[in-house]
């Protein structure tokens, strides 16, 4: 049963390869170019601009405005990295040659505030030894990058400077409207300071629902090419609603679909690295999917739409506030939820220990919980296909073990049928014969051991210890 279950993870890693295969990171080459040296200096403590919500399709619109508004706070960033060219074959051989500097990518990136922050794409910057700015008039600086949130793709960069930068205000990407005119501001094939406009094609798109990535974008069909990304997308106001990051297209140039990144989920990105180092992920604690005709007339759910819940994580803050298996949310404080990425898009924008009002459809039936998001540790077992977290004494008492850590979710969605949905909550107590008792236990064993063996695992089910080979 395992080796089977091996083989569907290899079909479903190969087909995230070719399916992402279509997506096209925006670097491009160019010549090196000379940094100049900046002394730094103290900056000014960083602090967020308010923004106030305007439709501003409604309104009459004068493209201009924004524009003069976001070109100077939009700037070019360039990836250096080192190379090792060897000058023969003995030196090709050995690894060794002539040693160098050059730009291996750039990509644009927006400044959001007078004392030199800098937000960009994670991707642009991937793998740089040095990363230069270029402002849109021409000055030059050398950035230090603060942090960098992969799974969402955002970076955070920072400059120096004895004068203030012009810079973007963000704007509230939760209350920017489909059909409304939007701006795409970077530097597409090195044609800095380029301005594209359009609309918001559609709002929170996962444009691949199988990558185990819960993305959350804004869709536009303003243009947006290579050396876009990390640039901003802002309304006819001028404020940054977006992030630009990615494109689907086979030739790798723009054929009508764009995506971003929410200024929301950007903004509260920002804060986490600045405050913590890291991103503070808050959980709700429920697995599902839309709800879909099929669903709807089996379990006469009485809506066509929201997110349907399958399960409830162990110990989560859905758990705690009564949230069930079978209820339909539907809206989460004031924002409406039809699937997936409408649930993460708006929790992501969420701490720890913040509270949000979630509505769900119970027996034909609309209630409001109260639910406080949770942090658990957690670690992924990609091989298996599943996410594991720390037991609680309940959990072991449960299921009869002295140690281990539970299966919190199913994170491949060859899994998440219902046969392997008994998975969820069962306890992991050894890893090739080792005995785990935390994440910690689990992250130690996974890194020392050889990736390219089959792994032995120790599961618990209803008190009974099987233990299973995965094979690749």
């Amino acid at each position: 049963m395992m080796k089977k279950l091996a083989g569907s993870l290899t079909i479903a890693i190969l087909a995230g390869v070719i399916t992402l295969g279509s997506y096209k990171l925006f670097i491009e080459k160019e010549e090196t170019t000379h940094i100049e040296a900046v002394t730094p200096i103290a900056a000014p403590a960083f602090v967020q601009a308010s923004y106030n919500p305007n439709n501003a399709a409604a309104e009459g619109i004068d493209f201009t405005v924004a524009a003069e508004k976001t070109l100077n706070g939009v700037v070019h960033v360039k990836n250096m990295q080192e190379y090792v060219r060897p000058r023969n074959m003995m030196e090709a051989m050995r690894g060794t040659g002539e040693r160098g500097q050059g730009i291996v990518g750039a990509g644009s990136g927006v400044i959001i505030s007078a004392d030199g922050y800098i937000v960009t794409n994670n991707h642009v910057i991937a793998g740089a030894t040095e990363v230069e700015v270029v402002l849109n008039d021409n000055r030059k600086f050398k950035a230090e990058i603060v942090g960098r949130a992969e799974q969402a793709d955002i970076a955070l960069l920072k400059v120096e400077s004895d004068r203030d930068f012009p810079y973007i205000t963000f704007g509230d990407s939760d209350a920017a409207k489909v059909g409304e005119w939007v701006l795409a501001v970077g530097n597409p094939f090195n044609l800095t300071s380029t301005v594209t406009a359009g609309i918001i094609s559609a709002k929170a798109r996962d444009i691949n629902e199988y990558d185990m990535n819960n993305q959350s974008f804004i869709q536009t069909d303003a243009a947006i090419n290579p050396g876009n990304s990390g640039g901003a997308l802002v309304n006819t106001k001028g404020e940054l609603i977006g992030i630009n990051t990615a494109i689907t297209s086979k030739t790798g140039s723009y054929v009508g679909y764009a995506f971003a990144v929410p200024s929301n989920n950007t903004r509260k990105i920002v804060n986490d690295l600045l405050e913590y180092g890291s991103v503070q992920k808050g959980i709700l604690g429920v697995q599902g999917g839309p709800v879909t005709p099929r669903l709807n007339k089996e379990y006469d759910l009485g809506t066509t739409e929201g997110f349907y819940v399958a399960g409830v994580e162990l110990e989560s803050g859905a758990q705690k506030a009564g949230i069930q298996k079978g209820d339909v949310i539907k809206m989460i404080d004031n924002i409406k939820i039809s699937k997936f990425s409408d649930l993460t898009g708006y929790v992501n924008t969420k701490q720890p220990d913040d509270i949000v009002n979630v509505s769900v459809l119970r027996n034909n039936r609309e209630i409001t919980l109260p639910v406080k998001l949770f942090k658990s540790p957690t670690y992924e077992l990609s091989k298996l296909g599943v996410e594991v977290k720390n037991a609680t004494d309940a959990d072991l008492k449960r299921f009869g073990a002295d140690q281990g850590v539970v299966i919190s979710r199913l994170i491949n969605p060859d899994l998440r049928r219902a046969s392997y949905q008994q998975l969820v909550g069962a306890i992991i107590a050894e890893i090739d014969q080792t005995k785990v008792s935390n994440v910690d236990d689990v992250s130690e064993v996974m890194k020392t051991r050889d990736p390219n063996e089959p792994i032995s695992i120790v599961v618990i089910i209803n008190g009974e210890r099987n233990r299973f080979i995965f094979e690749d």
